[in-house]
């Protein structure tokens, strides 16, 4: 078997033995899950649930936080497709370190706490109810929102991050200020390994789409975003090896 990094020595062995059921887990095993874990010390009850993963309300010694944990199988209109507990776990992988990269950076994203296997923790955004997601909400002065949300997407690229997924529906507002979640398929740009190139144009066509989605949603207050014209500008920044000035 692989050595996968992301997973727990005794799931690795149960997987090479044929010991572990690849099937959704119900309500009371998933929190039993995140306690054994040591990710929390209590599981009040679900925020959201997704195709992908569900998130959860929990607390650590009192303290709330928010648990993401990603599904063994899909469920989507297409029909439930298996998903490898250490594709799971790359998939949280992933989402922990594009957080931590991007919180390091300065950018409005929850803090993350913790991982182990499939679930990660990070700051929960909300009060007594969970922050509303910009969807949803009725903005009192949506200028000024936008002009964050751009600051925003500037502060992920200066961290060499691309959000993949931007659109009204993965930005939630707590205390005024557009946060940014879900970012489980983000790209990574300031990375070597890879050609610049292929992470530029990645990235241009990932900033080209959140920025029309977020364009699609301001225009309810007559507002425009040059979604071309910021893509640009960003990618200009993201291009730390100067590969867009070659001939």
């Amino acid at each position: 078997m692989p050595n996968h990094p992301y997973l727990d020595a005794s799931v690795a062995w149960r997987i090479k033995n044929d010991n572990i059921q690849f099937r959704e887990a119900d309500h009371r095993t998933t929190v039993m899950a995140i306690q054994e874990a040591g990710l929390a010390t209590e599981v009040r009850g679900v925020i959201s649930a997704g195709k992908e993963a569900d998130v959860y309300l929990g607390g650590y010694n009192g303290a709330p936080l928010a648990i993401k944990v990603y599904r063994l199988y899909r469920t989507s209109h297409r029909g439930g497709s298996p998903i490898k507990l250490e594709s799971a776990g790359r998939l949280a992988a992933h989402e922990f370190d594009m957080l931590l990269q991007a919180w390091k950076g300065g950018a409005p994203v929850p803090a993350p706490a913790r991982r182990v296997e499939n679930m990660l923790t990070m700051r929960y955004l909300g009060d007594e109810r969970p922050a509303p997601r910009l969807q949803d909400v009725r903005l009192e002065r949506p200028e000024r929102c936008l002009n964050e949300l751009l600051s925003g997407i500037g502060a992920l690229a200066g961290a060499g991050v691309v959000h993949s997924d931007l659109s009204a529906f993965n930005v939630l507002m707590y205390h005024d200020r557009p946060w940014f979640i879900d970012l489980s398929e983000a790209i990574r740009v300031d990375r070597t390994g890879y050609s610049p190139w292929q992470r530029l144009e990645a990235a241009e066509a990932a900033l080209v789409h959140g920025l029309r989605a977020l364009g699609a949603y301001f225009r309810r207050y007559d507002l425009e975003v040059d979604a071309q014209g910021e893509a640009d500008r960003l990618v200009r920044r993201l291009d730390r090896w100067g590969v867009l000035d070659m001939d």
